[in-house]
């Protein structure tokens, strides 16, 4: 696992949100990235702590899956979870998930996806690794630059998740920072609010 860069793309002007999914695959295979087989998904689900003291906010639990590592997604910590339901209760319609394709372009591997939550488009990821590397620090110019060829003006910042630590952007990445990644960018999409309904379109 390389130094990996999760963000949003905002819904192209005029277009639904799988128009500018196909946009985006277009502008990829221009680029000469090959289309992988199979699909990925990331979801995930909240609980939230049943007993908590007076005046105390609801404590929450993520328990998250990524179909490219499969160890996330053991089915044993989901059976734990029905275990622990007098302690955590899934806060239903709290489910949000990110399906999408996969691409490779030389030493990098692109995933775009759809975030859904109720069946619902919410918006769109793009996932880039650099495969050769494991310090941000080395290879985020370099990153950017190529996600700008895609992307155009909406590359990201370098992600927080990997300022914060000790070392700052020399401590090598792991796939939590990926997962760390997704679940800011699916909090964000759950705080969204789009007054009448939806305001994006499928």
């Amino acid at each position: 696992m390389g130094v990996t860069c999760v963000c949003q793309v905002p819904v192209a002007e005029g277009k639904s949100v799988q128009q500018t999914v196909d946009l985006l695959h277009k502008k990829l295979e221009q680029l000469g990235a090959v289309k992988q087989q199979g699909n990925f998904c990331v979801d995930c689900e909240t609980y939230h702590a049943t007993a908590t003291a007076s005046g105390q906010s609801s404590k929450l639990l993520y328990v998250m899956h990524n179909s490219e590592t499969p160890l996330s997604s053991d089915a044993n910590f989901d059976v734990l979870m029905v275990k622990l339901k007098s302690h955590f209760q899934n806060a239903k319609g709290h489910k949000v998930e990110c399906r999408g394709s996969k691409y490779r372009y030389s030493d990098f591997s692109i995933k775009v996806g759809t975030v859904t939550m109720n069946s619902s488009a919410r918006g769109i990821s793009v996932e880039v690794e650099y495969c050769p590397c494991v310090v941000p620090g080395d290879c985020w110019n370099l990153m950017k630059e190529f996600m700008q060829s895609f992307l155009g003006s909406n590359v990201p910042e370098l992600p927080s998740v990997f300022t914060v630590k000790p070392e700052g952007l020399f401590a090598p990445s792991d796939c939590i920072d990926t997962m760390t990644q997704y679940l800011e960018l699916f909090n964000k999409l759950r705080k969204l609010q789009m007054p009448g309904g939806s305001n994006i379109r499928v």
